[in-house]
């Protein structure tokens, strides 16, 4: 894919995100700088030129746009919220009314917009969520559920077996058969994404506006016989600092444990796949041979297409047999900013 100026000018025009971090427009008539998904109103073709990053714009005079603010990453958590998420990561049972929220200088509503934007809920619910996550993770390492339940802020065994039951599907004495799954928002250059793991190792790393990451999420419930709660776990926090190590252009390979589920073919794709050298590409038909299947490259191709670890299994390192960029689910703009990106280093 060539990534062009006119493209750039209607990736602008349709704030589509996929282009989050592969360009920066600058307008000539105001002397700013935005994101590809700035919510002002779109300038003139001819009035506008394109960088790469905030830094070339900076040194061109440009200064950045108060409603975008393109020297923050894309959907970056504002300095309260963070610090509100690292509390109650390590301590879910902490109390978190409106009243505390306003001590901490976060006005409710604004919690509950943001949460609503970048969690699909409430923050109050969210926070439900994580104390769920935290007696379910108790009960399944053979803590009693009275104590599990209690531990957590649960005020009432009722009560939490009421609430367990809706989200779960099953009562906490059955939970043992069920696999709990973590799911945690992770921000990088081009765009968040949200990273899943089971105590096994990561099972999903997708960018938040993957159109196939509803069904992808579901096939995980279904495969592993799961519940997806929001919370942190010991593969997440690993991931998270490779993934900073990636971008940060210390880090060519991961080491994070992985946990697959997926068909034996799948399986074997997407071992073969990590397998491609930082830096390079290959095509569909070279990892068909690989996998001496030289006559399945659409399977090949299909199954690529099932990876849901984006990076960590490179995925974006595949290629046409003719060169071109073929379809990639974070979007193509991100696959070539994938490559170049680990072209100059590799």
């Amino acid at each position: 894919m060539n990534v062009n100026e006119e493209n750039m000018y209607q990736a602008l025009i349709d704030k589509n995100p996929a282009f989050e971090g592969i360009f920066v427009v600058a307008v000539k008539t105001t002397g700013v700088f935005c994101r590809s998904t700035c919510t002002a109103r779109k300038p003139r073709r001819e009035n506008v030129e394109f960088f790469a990053s905030c830094k070339d714009a900076l040194r061109h005079g440009y200064r950045p746009c108060k409603i975008c603010s393109p020297l923050q990453k894309s959907g970056e958590t504002p300095a309260a919220i963070s610090k509100l998420l690292n509390d109650i990561n390590r301590n879910p049972v902490t109390d978190m009314n409106d009243g505390e929220l306003r001590r901490r200088g976060i006005e409710p509503h604004s919690a509950r917009r943001w949460f609503k934007k970048h969690h699909g809920m409430t923050f109050h619910a969210y926070r439900r969520m994580m104390r769920l996550n935290a007696a379910f993770t108790k009960i399944r390492l053979g803590e009693k559920i009275t104590s599990a339940a209690f531990d957590s802020g649960y005020g009432s065994l009722s009560g939490f077996n009421e609430y367990f039951r809706s989200v779960v599907g099953d009562a906490p004495s059955n939970s043992k058969s069920k696999t709990l799954i973590t799911i945690k928002r992770i921000e990088t250059p081009i765009g968040p994404m949200y990273a899943c793991a089971t105590e096994k190792g990561i099972c999903m790393l997708e960018f938040t506006d993957r159109r196939m990451l509803e069904t992808e999420l579901k096939e995980l419930v279904t495969h592993l016989n799961a519940v997806i709660l929001p919370g942190e776990n010991s593969f997440i926090t690993k991931l998270r600092q490779e993934l900073t190590e990636y971008f940060g252009k210390t880090r060519k390979s991961f080491t994070v444990p992985l946990h697959m589920p997926g068909t034996e073919f799948q399986q074997a794709v997407w071992q073969e796949l990590q397998k491609i050298p930082y830096g390079t590409t290959v095509s569909y038909k070279k990892q068909a041979k690989a996998l001496h299947k030289p006559d399945a490259v659409r399977a090949v191709a299909n199954a690529n297409g099932r990876n849901r670890i984006s990076i960590v299994i490179p995925c974006h390192r595949v290629i046409g047999e003719d060169g071109s960029l073929t379809g990639y689910g974070g979007g193509l703009p991100r696959k070539k900013w994938l490559l170049d990106f680990e072209k100059k280093r590799g």
